[in-house]
């Protein structure tokens, strides 16, 4: 195994330590490095608080910044944050307006954020849960649909929200409709490597992929031959696309973000949202808004997913609010 490390051990401190000096004027660390928080805080604003296992990088601690989060807790890689991580987060960005969780699907998060909202006893806090695969119902970790990149989209537009000063109840009411308007789809083309195992966590012929893959490495819907980016983009769009007619979610107007796993060029990446963009067109969905890059990675995984939000006019202009991020940034 050939990384840019020291040992496993310190590999989460030793990058924590560098992503807030290199970003120190957007973000400070908590102490312990429990949290991740704004370098300035809004009182009086509804404070997001999110978080997960790291490896995911830029997510989470990467939208932590004006229009996103307040504070992102990082666990271990692959591994949820602890309770005591939440509500020490949740202590240092409350403005007085309530916080609210953003948690991805995973049986870890799902737990651990409800036992800091359980021992939370002199704030109110509201969660929002984030299941946007449409791969499996039932995967490792998860108790239902997995949160995925879709959790982007939601920390996105409920951040805006929260920013020009809506209350509590109505940031969690926007973030559970952005959550059933969106689904997500991945492909992997070879699997990640933990720092910790050494070895890559499953095992892939040359001309194999894994279609439906999770972010943690997890089984998608089947293995297959390697095929080109057309016949892969038809397979995901018409995933995505039926799953959210099903639910009565069909887009008219489209949110298309390509999220990179962290091992694919960029250059595949433009190839597969060309691909996919001309998929939801002939489908009748028109793409008004794209987002391409790597935002929820699994480590060194070659691969990418696709997530669709149907965009309402409300969403759609919170999307294009000022956001100032250390990974997301625009409207400055």
């Amino acid at each position: 195994m050939k990384k840019l490390i020291n040992v496993p051990e310190s590999v989460l401190a030793e990058s924590l330590d560098g992503f807030a000096a290199a970003h120190s004027d957007l973000v400070t660390l908590g102490e312990e490095r429990k949290f991740v928080r704004r370098a300035r805080l809004t009182p009086g604003k509804v404070a997001l608080v999110s978080g997960g296992g790291s490896g995911h990088e830029p997510l989470h601690a990467g939208f932590v910044g004006h229009g996103m989060l307040d504070a992102a807790c990082p666990g271990q890689v692959f591994t949820s944050p602890t309770p005591d991580q939440m509500m020490a987060a949740a202590e240092a960005v409350d403005g007085g307006a309530g916080i609210l969780f953003i948690v991805k699907n995973y049986e870890g998060d799902v737990m651990n954020f409800d036992m800091a909202r359980e021992m939370e006893t002199g704030r109110t806090t509201e969660a929002v849960l984030v299941d946007d695969d449409v791969a499996v119902e039932v995967s490792t970790f998860s108790n239902g649909r997995r949160g995925v990149a879709g959790t982007v989209v939601v920390e996105k537009i409920v951040g805006a929200a929260a920013e020009r000063g809506d209350d509590l109840a109505a940031c969690r009411a926007l973030g559970e409709r952005v959550n059933k308007a969106t689904r997500s789809m991945g492909v992997a083309l070879t699997s990640c490597t933990v720092p910790a195992a050494g070895k890559p966590t499953f095992q892939l012929a040359d001309d194999e992929i894994e279609i439906g893959v999770g972010i943690h490495g997890e089984p998608g819907r089947r293995r297959a031959k390697h095929s080109n980016a057309d016949t892969l983009a038809q397979d995901m769009v018409t995933a995505i696309l039926d799953d959210l007619a099903g639910s009565g979610s069909a887009p008219g107007s489209a949110l298309l973000l390509v999220n990179g796993f962290g091992g694919t060029p960029l250059m595949e990446l433009y190839v597969m949202y060309h691909a996919a963009r001309a998929q939801m067109e002939a489908r009748g969905v028109t793409v008004v808004r794209s987002l391409v890059g790597n935002y929820v990675t699994s480590l060194d995984m070659a691969g990418c997913s696709l997530t669709v939000t149907a965009l309402d006019t409300e969403m759609a202009a919170l999307w294009d609010a000022t956001v100032h991020t250390p990974a997301l940034r625009w409207g400055i």
